[in-house]
Order: structure tokens, then C-alpha cells, then sequence
């Protein structure tokens, strides 16, 4: 039992990383399997539905981990828009910088090829979006700012850092997250001094 459980983490966990690097479309089962040392047989033990099911559990394990990357931020800022922000993107750029800028956001790439991606996957990469939108607003109303304006500010952050990933995995650099935090916070810190 314990050889089938390794071999269903391991699988997840190689298709996420090629997910992340080439995309759904461009990701074969063929060379999940081959990458992740799992046996067809088991593959389709663990994943009855196939590509698709792994697809979604592949989602669900990324969205969790970026919901507890974004909480934790944002009990270490509690209060402070500036340096919530500012660490978001530090963390984002660190990430990038770490996979020597392969790894693009999971759900941005899967979000790209979206007319190839059944509904639940759909469902699921919007869902995502969602959530990460939701707790970044809600810790900026933690901050003092009105619903509105947290809310619009949680979507262009996401936006923002996206972005940053797709720019700085073209130009194999962190700078593009630089220059949107500092352009966040003067935005930020400007509108509240007038």
C-alpha cells in the first residue's frame, strides 16, 4: 500500500512541475509517467478518469499550498497593506528565481488553454483565482480599506503578480516584481496621504 501511495504523490507532483513549465496541453501522460517513476497500472489505479483526474488534483494540491503561502503572509502583515504587498511579490519573485524562472503560476498556464480544459478543470483554475483574490482583499480591509477599494486592489495585485511571472520568465529576472511592488506601495501610500 505504501508503494502506491509514493507512486500517487510522486505522479501529482511530477505533473504539477511540468504543468507549471510546458503546460496541460503540452504535458503526455507518457512522460508523467516516465518522469515520475509511477507504473501505468498504478496511474490508473490511483487515477480511474485519467489525465484529467490528475489534472484536478493537481489543481486542488497547488491552490492549497497558495492559500497557506497567502495567509501565512499575511499574518506576518497584519495591518500593513505596504508590507503585505511588498512581501507578496518578494515571495512570488523568490519562487521564480528558485526554479530559475521555469516554473510559471499553474493556474495561469492551465487559464491560457482554457478552450482545451474540460469544465471541471475550468471550475476549478477560476475557483482558485477566487480565493487568492479573497484573501488578499480581505486582509486589506484588515488594513482599513473600504470593500470596494480592497476588493479592486486584491484584483490588480493578482493581476500584477501574474504578469510579473510570465515577464520575468522572458527576461529571467526578478526586476519586473521590484518595480510592481514599489509602483503598488507609492500608489498606495500617495492616495492615503491626500
Amino acid at each position: 500500500m505504501a508503494r502506491q501511495t509514493d507512486a500517487r504523490i510522486r505522479t501529482i507532483a511530477t505533473a504539477e512541475r511540468l504543468f507549471r513549465i510546458q503546460g496541460y496541453t503540452a504535458t503526455g501522460l507518457t512522460q508523467i509517467l516516465e518522469e515520475s517513476g509511477a507504473p501505468k497500472g498504478s496511474f490508473y489505479f490511483h487515477f480511474p478518469r485519467g489525465k484529467a483526474q490528475l489534472a484536478e488534483e493537481v489543481i486542488d494540491r497547488y491552490i492549497a499550498a497558495r492559500v497557506a503561502v497567502l495567509h501565512d503572509i499575511s499574518a506576518h502583515t497584519a495591518g500593513n497593506a505596504l508590507h503585505f504587498v511588498q512581501r507578496l511579490f518578494d515571495t512570488f519573485a523568490t519562487e521564480m528565481v528558485a526554479s530559475d524562472f521555469q516554473y510559471g503560476c499553474l493556474m495561469q498556464n492551465l487559464a491560457n488553454e482554457l478552450p482545451a480544459l474540460d469544465s471541471e478543470l475550468t471550475r476549478r483554475v477560476a475557483h482558485g483565482f477566487v480565493v487568492s483574490t479573497e484573501i488578499i482583499a480581505t486582509h486589506f480591509v484588515g488594513c482599513g480599506f473600504a470593500p470596494a477599494r480592497a476588493n479592486e486592489s486584491a484584483a490588480a495585485v493578482v493581476a500584477a503578480l501574474e504578469g510579473a511571472r510570465t515577464i520575468a520568465r522572458l527576461e529571467r529576472t526578478p526586476a519586473v516584481f521590484t518595480a510592481l511592488a514599489a509602483i503598488s506601495i507609492h500608489g498606495w501610500a500617495t492616495t492615503a496621504a491626500t
